[in-house]
């Protein structure tokens, strides 16, 4: 091995313990502000309302913008960049939804849970930031120990809810939510500083993935260009299938779980079922990651939606109790794991370099801008038709994506017999 293979292997481990960093003290403040966000509705517009779930469809709208607006930022200037204006704007969001909340102010909270989207964007595209560096057969790997630092934070930021709401009813006079969004800011200010002062070299600029290391006349694709390479290429295609139903079954079930929770007397159980169905999504993730290196993208695409499939029936058949939820929920963010590592892992490998960039931020837009639209009316499909009904709809669409990857799974394993 040459010395500058040598050197690029150091520093791809010292990027990812950068990145792991990150991914803790940000995955700490999105759960915990997530979680209360349909309460803060309920608490403005009353407990009834069926638009519980805006709250998750704005910030799940806000990272869908910004995940196309830091895709672009980092082809240009590299991942370091992007992500500091991704935290700096999560910074400003949280902020302000906090003095929103405490104001009672609606319109005040949207725009500030729309800001606040961009660092779940940041935190999405530091996955593609892990992959940089890796071995094309350690990629998938590589971004689950992204994934796994999500861990720590996202299974503890739920359960740091309730000190952040007395801590600031106490202390500082605030209503009941706003202790965790403020608490959430200040979170964000740490993963900002960390990957301002540690995220050196640039992994992109090493890889040479900066669109003016590509040669002269290269240009940044906007998004148009961007989704007419995915739809070029049928693995691309698989992929972003993968990547939107996973998302958008996930946040469907798991917006409005809480909020079914609340209705049926256990609202003190909702943070710890958030905290298990967060685990679910990161905890096994290096685990996903090995699998999926190991026997490939499509078949992870395959066991992500059995495991939604299994999850949203279960959630189904929860009713008025809350012992099926456990399970369901970790199901849930299980199957969200399989389905997000293998489709982001066969987006990028199926790709040219020159477009990989853009092609992540439009594919991650399109995963956010469905997941919102779920988030959005799963609040009024709930309320209209029930949670059961809601649950439903999710299996739906876990059977097609089950489909999609065995039928593309077989036909690739024929085609390689018949070589």
């Amino acid at each position: 091995m040459t010395q500058a293979g040598v050197d690029q292997v150091a520093l791809q481990k010292r990027t990812l313990r950068v990145l792991v960093v990150g991914q803790v003290v940000a995955a700490a403040a999105l759960s915990a502000a997530v979680t209360v966000g349909a309460f803060v509705i309920q608490d403005i517009l009353g407990q009834e309302t069926p638009w519980g779930g805006i709250s998750s469809a704005t910030f799940t709208m806000g990272s869908a913008f910004m995940s196309q607006v830091l895709a672009r930022r980092m082809s240009q200037k590299g991942r370091r960049v992007g992500l500091q204006y991704g935290y700096s704007l999560a910074i400003a969001g949280g902020l302000l939804a906090g003095f929103a909340v405490n104001r009672s102010s609606l319109p005040l909270f949207i725009v500030g849970l729309f800001f606040y989207g961009s660092g779940q964007a940041s935190n999405l595209l530091s996955r593609y930031a892990a992959m940089d560096l890796a071995a094309p057969n350690e990629r998938s790997q590589a971004m689950s120990y992204i994934l796994f630092g999500s861990t720590f934070g996202a299974v503890f930021g739920p359960v740091l809810i309730k000190p952040a709401q007395d801590f600031g009813v106490n202390f500082f006079g605030w209503s009941k939510y706003t202790g965790p969004w403020i608490a959430s800011a200040c979170f964000f200010v740490f993963a900002l500083i960390n990957v301002a002062v540690r995220l050196r070299p640039d992994p992109l600029e090493v890889s040479g993935g900066l669109n003016s290391q590509q040669g002269a006349g290269v240009i940044t694709p906007n998004l148009g260009a961007a989704l007419r390479t995915i739809k070029s290429i049928r693995n691309a295609r698989v992929a972003l299938a993968s990547m939107v139903i996973s998302q958008v079954t996930m946040v469907a079930v798991m917006t409005m779980t809480p909020v079914h929770l609340k209705l049926h007397g256990h609202e003190d159980v909702s943070p710890y079922v958030i905290s298990l169905h967060i685990a679910g999504m990161y905890a096994f993730s290096p685990l996903v990651g090995k699998f999926t290196d190991r026997h490939g993208k499509l078949l992870s695409i395959s066991v992500g939606a059995i495991l939604l499939a299994m999850a949203t029936v279960m959630a189904a058949l929860a009713g008025e109790a809350a012992t099926l939820l456990w399970p369901s929920l970790w199901l849930l963010g299980l199957g969200w794991s399989f389905g997000l590592i293998g489709g982001s892992s066969l987006l990028v490998e199926s790709v040219p370099d020159s477009s990989r960039v853009t092609v992540q931020g439009a594919a991650d837009l399109l995963m956010s801008f469905c997941g919102g639209m779920a988030g959005f009316s799963s609040g009024f499909i709930r309320k209209a038709f029930g949670f059961h009904t809601l649950s439903n709809l999710g299996t739906v669409l876990a059977l097609v994506l089950v489909v999609i990857g065995i039928r593309r799974l077989v036909s690739v394993r024929i085609a390689r017999t018949s070589l």
